[in-house]
């Protein structure tokens, strides 16, 4: 077990971000991992057909130790950054940094060529990494990318709202089952690591991250911040492709319970319609009948009308998220699961 110190007093410092990159690279370790069951196989074959064409990808982030650089993965600056946004920082990571991190991936081991040629040229082969990083992305995460990023808003709302109303410990009360807070440090339950960690005076970014599925990672050594990568409640049903097979969808119809897991975050009738595809006239039904059943519930922002889940939604949809269990994920230079 790792004591990672978190005290009361650092709740101050907490804050949410949702990031591109860390769906980038927890799904290479879900794909290295080869046996995590909640990963659909068609998604597992597509990926890995597409990696042939991305030796250099393939090479710093499925190498043989397991190893990510610090550098790929930076401490969001906003809480929803674009992966432009966040490329553009990798991109301006000294080029010794990147050279050291990406051979200590490969320590050990005999390097590929496109692993070698970062001691001679890093600054080419940096952008010949990040422009794979787009490609990857492209195939493995934009087909997904609307479901985790909702995954991601509804996450942190659900949180904001428990610690609005049951105090501010409730913004890491049951991240994860491999989590625990005793009041002075993060328990993170890693079966083959122990010792204590420090925030190091950094405050700490928790990032919900669809791809992290079963596992929880910290990231300790990255110059711009700490952060705790782990999965949004309901990560398994980012790959159902309409919910309609699922018992939300079977009591509400499944048009209705997409609005109602759209509500963990205020939406008016107009955001509603524009995000499911529907007519303002539908969405304003739907939204009517879930409040009049006691599962939303209004409120006035200027001039909008916001629905949101009330407890009982809350109740009805959380019941719904019943993630796949179990499947091995990969570590990283500062995170393990």
């Amino acid at each position: 077990m790792i004591e990672w110190e978190f005290r009361a007093a650092d709740l101050a410092g907490l804050r949410f971000a949702h990031s591109p990159m860390a769906e980038v690279a927890a799904s290479a370790f879900a794909l290295r991992g080869g046996s995590a069951g909640w990963l659909p196989a068609s998604w597992r074959s597509r990926v890995t057909t597409s990696l042939p064409a991305r030796p250099t990808f393939r090479a710093v982030l499925l190498g043989p130790r397991g190893y990510l650089p610090d550098f790929l993965t930076p401490v969001p600056r906003t809480a929803r950054p674009t992966l432009a946004d966040e490329l553009a920082e990798v991109a301006a990571t000294p080029l010794d940094q990147v050279a050291e991190e990406v051979l200590a991936g490969w320590a050990g081991h005999d390097a590929p060529p496109e692993i070698d040629r970062f001691a001679r040229d890093p600054r080419n082969g940096l952008a010949d990494l990040l422009d794979e990083i787009r490609g990857y992305f492209t195939v493995a995460v934009r087909p997904l990318w609307p479901r985790l990023r909702a995954a991601a808003d509804a996450e942190i709302a659900t949180r904001a709202r428990a610690a609005s109303e049951r105090g501010a410990r409730m913004l890491v009360h049951g991240l994860h089952t491999k989590v625990d807070w005793d009041g002075s440090a993060l328990l993170l339950r890693y079966p083959d690591k122990q010792g204590r960690w420090t925030l190091d005076g950094h405050d700490l970014t928790l990032l919900p991250t669809g791809f992290a599925g079963t596992e929880v990672y910290a990231l300790t050594g990255s110059p711009t911040g700490r952060s705790l990568w782990y999965a949004p409640r309901g990560f398994g049903n980012l790959w159902t492709p309409d919910g309609a097979d699922r018992p939300l969808s079977a009591l509400l119809g499944p048009t209705r319970a997409a609005v109602l897991e759209l509500l963990a975050a205020p939406h008016c009738t107009r955001d509603v319609a524009e995000r499911l595809g529907l007519a303002a006239g539908t969405a304003s039904h739907h939204l009517t009948t879930l409040r009049d059943a006691g599962l939303a519930a209004t409120e006035r922002a200027g001039r909008r009308l916001l629905y949101q889940r009330t407890r009982l939604g809350d109740q009805l949809a959380e019941a719904d998220a019943h993630p796949d269990a179990g499947g091995p994920a990969g570590e990283s230079s500062a995170a393990a699961g």
